[in-house]
Parts: structure tokens; sequence; C-alpha cells
């Protein structure tokens, strides 16, 4: 469901793209090409099957930008960024806590579609790529012995504890909002809230795995600086 959903969204960024492409291809514009850097925050959590109760989980990025734009109101946008993602468990009234923080080094490559003049609007679509270059716990009990807890709560799945991340390599697709302002001709900031979901999964999913599927979702916020040099 979900990723025929994707499909879709793909196919009508393509279709936006291509009628803007038909629609400017009479008009002449100066081709410009930009730098930058983003840092911000995220905030993360997994689809387990069968399913974790969960928290978003906080988390923090930083990245290097490069910016193409060769017509007007469109461009394409590569990112290689440094993020935290994962998973924080929901106990409830329980006092246990549970956060596994993964790190990712991504590259996005995105669509730029933008509108307005020295302040702007704009929309980034695109797949991305990541790289795990490791994972961390954060836990105040035995995750091996939560038998022996007498108010560890009987109804939450602990298979997740013991079980290995098996992916290396993370992919998905990003989406996001934003604004940007022109500071002087060749600097910029800009702000965007921008949507993750995930294809991968963290575990394995065999049939003889003990979860169906493990992808990811996130939310990230992250103020950026742009530097044109053409």
């Amino acid at each position: 469901m979900g990723r025929h959903l994707i499909q879709r969204i793909a196919i009508g960024v393509g279709l936006l793209v291509a009628a803007h492409g038909n629609a400017s291809g009479q008009s002449h514009y100066d081709a410009n090409m930009a730098v930058g850097v983003r840092a911000g925050a995220d905030i993360s959590r997994n689809f387990f099957n069968p399913s974790v109760k969960q928290l978003m989980k906080p988390g923090g990025l930083a990245g290097v930008t490069f910016r193409y734009v060769e017509e007007n109101h469109f461009g394409l946008i590569a990112e290689l960024n440094f993020i935290q993602r994962g998973w924080q468990e929901n106990f409830e009234e329980s006092p246990y806590v549970y956060k596994r923080t993964i790190d990712y080094l991504q590259l996005p490559v995105l669509a730029h579609i933008y509108f307005g003049g020295r302040g702007r609007f704009f929309i980034n679509a695109g797949p991305l790529v990541g790289l795990r270059l490791g994972d961390s716990v954060d836990c105040n009990f035995d995750t091996s012995a939560t038998s022996d807890l007498p108010d560890f709560p009987k109804w939450h799945n602990i298979y997740q504890y013991d079980e290995p991340i098996t992916q290396k390599v993370d992919y998905g697709i990003c989406g996001g909002l934003g604004g940007e302002f022109n500071i002087t001709k060749r600097n910029s900031l800009s702000l965007e809230a921008r949507f993750y979901y995930g294809l991968g999964n963290l575990f394995g999913s065999s049939r003889k795995d003990r979860f169906n599927a493990s992808n990811s979702m996130a939310v990230e916020f992250a103020l950026g600086y742009w530097f044109r040099f053409k």
C-alpha cells in the first residue's frame, strides 16, 4: 500500500517537472550553482511488525549541500548528511527507558521547485540512500532478563532487544517544504521541514525472522546557509 502511494507521488512530481519544462522551454534563464551547509534536528520512529509501542525519538543532523538551477523555478539538490535516527520505546507508567540511536551518512538527490523573488517558497522531493555508521543503546534495565523484572509490562514486545541490525544500507524517499531569504545576491538562508519514509528494513524480514517489517520514518527540521558561486 505504502509503496503504491510513493510510486504515485513520484509520477506526479515527474509530470509536474515535465509540464514546467515544456512551459518554460521558450524563455531564457541563466543557470546558477550554489553550495551550502545545513543543521538541525529530527524526530524518528520505526514501523515494526509485530508492533512495538514507541515515542518519537529526537536526534541531530548536519550536512553539506550543492544546488544546480538550470531553469527558472526548477533545479536539483544533492546533499551529504550525517543524521541520527532510531526509536524510543513507550512503557507508559513503568519506569523503564530504552532508546536506540542509529547513525547514518546519507545522500539525498532532490528535485527543487521554487517560487518567488528575494523571499522564496520551495518544495524538495526525491530519493535518498544512507550508509549505517553504527548504533548505540540507552537503557536502564537488563534486556536479557526482562522476565525477572516484576513490573515489566507483559504486553511489551522484547524481541527487538537482541535482534542485530543486519542492514548496512538504508534507502527511501523524502519530501520537504520551506522558505529561503536572500541576504545578498550571493548569500541566503533557508528553513525547511522534511518528511522521510524508509523503504528498507533494519532487521531481516524473511519467513524465519521475527519481524516482517522494521522500516523507519522521520521528520526533520533544518536551517541552511547557501553561497551562490555562479
